[in-house]
């Protein structure tokens, strides 16, 4: 039977962003779409969507991934491609990140961020015995990693590089890698990160901003402002469902990025605190399931799912309430999106199936 206590957390965390995504976006849909729906009416879509992919993955055995782990690889690997190099590539806010095919847009690094899962949980499962050898435990998922670095700085994405890295590093350590090799390792790919943030003017305007936005409040500093705000005028009890005042053309991307600012304005901290309880039982039930999986793959897919949704929750939480530098990442299950919300609800509905699977 499905964990109830996970299965709980995502429905709910879905609802609220539908609930949350018409009010943060009514006024812009009216604006851009003459219709306040239009954005409800796509998310409630995309939940649909997602909903069906969590009950295929709910009642597909999770080992069936382990022989389609290179093709899954290989084909986000093609997608990531495309978006760069072909007119199907859409772009937005100065980045090239979505697939436009008939009307919808598609985010090929969602698929990406699965696909590093899957083949990491299987080759570490696959290496279990010579995971302590460098160049078969650790170079290979690097170099994967690499491609991807790649392809996504291209975009640019500098954040979602940040989170695969991060992920990658903490699959590795839960593979049983030798933390001498990812301490060493870091070492060298510290400085490197640090000439990328240095590199791009963006980049560097994005991390002085974050040391004090109140010094920018009119260009660098207006976004993370306007959020805190939006929290600091919600109080305890918030103002009520509707009746927020910042997600009226002064907070931006009040439906995706800072869709956690319109909740804190509008539910106020009991809210703010409801949804980060939701996040801690999806937390503690992923944990749960991959300690308990009956092997190492399953172990491994419930660990990598687990961690990238709660990295995901905590940096975009972060952000909106200035604890890190702004980065665009959407709210697992509640920030509008359709590759975004599809991809996550599919990989509640793996995490799922593992916790179904008992240990022989």
């Amino acid at each position: 039977m499905p964990d109830p206590l996970l299965i709980f957390p995502v429905i709910m965390l879905v609802g609220i962003g539908i609930v949350m995504v018409y009010s943060a976006s009514s006024e812009i849909a009216l604006r851009d779409y003459s219709n306040e729906y239009y954005f409800l009416i796509r998310q409630f879509i995309y939940a649909l969507l997602g909903l069906s992919g969590m009950l295929v993955c709910l009642v597909m055995p999770y080992r069936i991934f382990k022989p389609f782990s290179y093709l899954l690889l290989l084909a986000a690997v093609v997608m990531l491609g495309i978006v760069l190099v072909t007119t199907a590539g859409h772009s937005a806010g100065g980045a090239t990140r979505w697939l436009r095919l008939m009307g919808f847009s598609f985010q090929p690094s969602e698929l990406a961020r699965l696909a590093l899962i899957v083949f990491m949980a299987y080759s570490l499962t696959k290496k279990q015995l010579k995971v302590t050898d460098p160049a078969i435990g650790f170079l290979p998922h690097v170099l994967v990693l690499l491609v991807f670095t790649v392809l996504i700085l291209m975009q640019p994405d500098f954040g979602t590089v940040a989170i695969f890295w991060a992920l990658a590093w903490m699959i590795m350590f839960a593979g049983s890698v030798p933390l001498r090799h990812l301490a060493s390792a870091m070492l060298l790919v510290m400085p490197a990160a640090a000439w990328l943030l240095i590199s791009a003017d963006y980049r560097l305007k994005r991390y002085i901003t974050f040391l004090d936005p109140w010094k920018y409040p009119l260009d660098e500093g207006y976004q993370i402002i306007h959020s805190l705000m939006s929290f600091g005028s919600g109080g305890l009890w918030g103002k009520g469902f509707g009746e927020g005042y910042q997600k009226l053309f002064y907070l931006p991307a009040p439906h995706t990025d800072f869709i956690f600012s319109v909740i804190g304005e509008e539910g106020g901290l009991v809210w703010v605190l409801f949804v980060v309880v939701l996040y801690l039982l999806i937390l503690w039930r992923g944990m749960r399931v991959a300690a308990n999986a009956r092997d190492c793959f399953g172990s491994l897919l419930a660990f990598g799912i687990t961690a990238s949704i709660s990295i995901q929750a905590i940096v975009n939480m972060g952000v909106t309430l200035s604890l890190l530098p702004t980065k665009g990442l959407s709210l697992p299950f509640i920030s509008y999106g359709g590759s975004s919300l599809v991809f996550q609800m599919a990989c509640a509905g793996i995490l799922l199936n593992i916790g179904m699977s008992k240990k022989i």
